[in-house]
């Protein structure tokens, strides 16, 4: 069985540990969990994870290097590690918004192992993640190897690197978008007279079987919605009613606005 390094346990470093330690693809002790931060080392070295505050320790102990920081970050980190990384026996895993294979070629020159720039959601945690993968340099055993790992924590998609940000928006973004709506209709809800924790379970319920029945039906989402569209009925009214105030539209130019 392989081990992996996680450089970075932040936000989605630490939602993607926890997937990793749910799934079966790693046994714990073949986790190592690098971070800065005290508090977070100790918090996952009650897991039974490998820990250390030293990146370059968990990059040399790990067949899958796994850098997961700021953006920003990325250039620093990749370059402490470099003396450790052998491009001949490990693959390397960069989860940033916006960093270009390019750039890490151009940092690693020679030490740069088979790459993959991957953006996964923080539903990952929950093995529920939709996750962008684009192989650079790889094989098919790698991408193969790569594409298992984030498939157990919930669905891939191989995609080009051009198309990265367009899915970085739709599924990255998009699940505080889905969020969004979620309190949006809640607060409805409590307006009609709910409380607000049922308010909130009945639309994420509601949500939960929505998508669950687009998924066993096969349906196009305004075919599902034609079901339950009476001719004259409350449904049609109140979705007219969100139409007039441009619901398609802001969502369609929020999905933009993240892309650029």
């Amino acid at each position: 069985m392989s081990k992996i390094a996680i450089i970075g346990a932040g936000a989605m470093g630490g939602a993607t540990v926890e997937g990793l330690i749910k799934g079966q693809q790693f046994k714990n002790e073949d986790i190592t969990v690098s971070d800065p931060s005290q508090a977070v080392v100790e918090k996952f070295a009650k897991t039974g994870v490998s820990v250390t505050t030293d990146n370059k320790l968990a990059a040399d102990s790990a067949d899958i290097v796994c850098v997961v920081v700021k953006p920003w970050l990325v250039e620093q980190v990749l370059k402490d590690i470099k003396p450790e990384l052998d491009p001949k026996k490990q693959i390397l895993i960069v989860i940033a918004a916006g960093v270009k294979s390019e750039s890490i070629k151009e940092w690693l020159g020679e030490q740069c192992p088979p790459l993959f720039l991957v953006i996964p959601n923080i539903a990952i945690a929950e093995m529920a993640s939709m996750t962008f993968i684009v192989p650079i340099g790889a094989s098919k055993a790698e991408t193969k190897t790569v594409v298992n790992i984030f498939d157990e924590m919930g669905n891939s998609l191989i995609t080009d690197e051009a198309h990265l940000a367009a899915g970085t928006t739709l599924a990255s973004c998009g699940i505080a978008y889905a969020m969004r709506y979620i309190r949006a209709a809640s607060e409805g809800g409590v307006e009609l007279g709910f409380k607000a924790d049922d308010a909130k379970r009945i639309v994420m319920q509601t949500m939960k079987g929505a998508v669950e029945l687009l998924e066993a039906s096969g349906l196009h989402p305004e075919a599902a919605i034609d079901l339950v569209t009476t001719p004259g009925g409350v449904t049609i009214k109140g979705l007219n009613e969100m139409e007039h105030a441009g619901f398609t539209s802001a969502v369609i130019r929020g999905l933009k606005a993240g892309a650029k």
